[in-house]
């Protein structure tokens, strides 16, 4: 890491009063860390550089790189219709959904948590109590029986249905469950001791809670606002280092071949008209000019902020884990801003 890059990031983080989490930034063989906040504020546990954190979205990545892996093992193509490799009742789906369709959000299905209908991610624990969800077939009810929102392939619409639906085609074709085929075949393989599928009720140590602040400034903990178990559309917990070292498996092919690794970074779908935001399996794309600038994954749920991305001309990976419901995004803009500076 160049000096002025490290000077400006302790200054940076340094004068942040509000943020609570743990970031890293690692360029070639060098990195620096910085952990601030409380990860349990009744103790005043501090964070730590090895605390795990709730990344909610943020391991989309996760699933699409499951996905890859059974495409490089033959077991799927990404042409292969859902209705062909997965054994529950859609009655409004249309037939010709592929598992290319859901990895780039274009399948046209209806989402269970819609942020173009919603806002309040709490809203939909009203009729369904959070603690029942532990497998990904519970979330079956919240939308396996709504309309198609749109025609396959028309547009667009980030929707965690539909990795949902793409954790129970790794479960059906493996015959484990999503979180153990996770586990045994991208985080094992990465020697990546500390990261996992955890339940809220029964975290490990070493892992920070989620904290949402109320209006009157007051605050309390996430336990209540998410599913109790995280899946294929959410919900592991990783630290910083270990993020770090999933940009790393990714991009020296530990996990998939060149040419599947290719595919997964490739833009397949765009986000929004105008701009130059992408989305490949499971990664967003930014482009400027028409080069890449980045790489990147994020993540939000109450209580949960997390932004990490890597930097391809710069062989840079920043990543930026908070235990609130704010402050990760901002941290990750500043750290842009610096490295692109330093490297004009």
């Amino acid at each position: 890491m160049t000096k002025n890059i490290e000077k400006d990031f302790k200054n940076t983080m340094t004068k942040d009063k509000t943020f609570s989490g743990s970031v890293i930034v690692k360029e070639y063989n060098k990195s620096h860390q910085y952990s601030k906040g409380y990860a349990h504020r009744s103790d005043k546990r501090e964070n730590q550089t090895n605390t795990r954190f709730g990344i909610a979205s943020g391991c989309k990545l996760f699933t699409a790189i499951a996905i890859c892996q059974l495409v490089q093992n033959k077991k799927l193509s990404f042409t292969t219709k859902l209705s062909d490799c997965l054994h529950f009742n859609f009655p409004h789906y249309d037939n010709e959904i592929t598992i290319h369709h859901l990895l780039t959000h274009t399948s046209g299905i209806a989402d269970y948590f819609d942020e173009e209908e919603m806002d309040d991610f709490e809203q939909l624990w009203v009729d369904t109590p959070m603690y029942h969800l532990r497998k990904l077939t519970d979330f079956l009810p919240l939308f396996q029986n709504k309309k198609m929102k749109g025609r396959v392939g028309e547009r667009f619409h980030y929707n965690n249905a539909g990795f949902i639906l793409l954790g129970l085609v790794v479960e059906q074709v493996t015959q484990i469950s999503f979180t153990e085929y996770v586990t045994e075949h991208i985080f094992k393989k990465l020697n990546m001791k500390d990261s996992g599928y955890f339940e809220l009720d029964a975290l490990p140590e070493n892992t920070a809670l989620g904290y949402i602040v109320n209006p009157d400034g007051t605050w309390r903990t996430n336990i209540y606002s998410l599913p109790v178990k995280g899946g294929a559309d959410g919900g592991a917990f990783v630290t910083t280092e270990d993020m770090v070292t999933i940009w790393e498996g990714l991009i020296q092919h530990k996990l998939l071949n060149e040419k599947l690794t290719q595919r997964l970074l490739t833009c397949h779908a765009k986000d929004k008209d105008g701009e130059e935001d992408y989305y490949g399996y499971g990664v967003w794309i930014k482009k400027h000019r028409g080069d890449i600038i980045k790489y990147h994954v994020m993540g939000y749920d109450p209580g949960v902020s997390f932004h990490s991305a890597f930097y391809p001309n710069y062989s840079v990976i920043t990543v930026v884990c908070s235990n609130q419901s704010e402050g990760a995004y901002d941290i990750a803009k500043k750290l842009e801003d610096l490295i692109l500076i330093e490297n004009e």
